[in-house]
C-alpha cells in the first residue's frame, strides 16, 4: 500500500475509533483525525514488526484494518489521558 492508502485508512480508522470511544476530545475533530492517521501507521508498524505480518499489498485485509483501528484506539486513549479527560 502507498502512503495515500495509509492516510485514507487512517482517516477511516480514526473515525471508527471515535465511534467506539465517544466523547469530546481536547483536540477536536482535527486532533482526532491526526490521531487516526498516526494510529494506522503505528498499528501497521507494530503488527509488521511483532507479528511478521506484511501490510503492503491489500487495502481490504481484515488484519490491516484491525491493526489500524487498534493503533488509533490506543493513541486516542493515551491522548485523552495525557491532555484531558472528556468525561468530566
Amino acid at each position: 500500500m502507498g502512503i495515500i492508502s495509509w492516510i485514507i485508512l487512517g482517516l477511516l480508522a480514526g473515525a471508527i475509533a471515535k465511534i467506539l470511544l465517544p466523547g469530546r476530545d481536547p483536540g477536536g475533530l482535527i486532533g482526532t483525525t491526526l490521531i487516526g492517521i498516526a494510529g494506522a501507521f503505528v498499528g501497521g508498524w507494530l503488527s509488521a514488526h511483532f507479528f511478521h505480518r506484511s501490510f503492503e499489498k491489500n487495502f481490504f485485509d481484515l488484519y490491516t484494518w484491525g491493526a489500524a483501528i487498534g493503533g488509533s484506539l490506543v493513541l486516542l486513549v493515551l491522548y485523552r489521558v495525557l491532555f484531558g479527560n472528556s468525561r468530566d
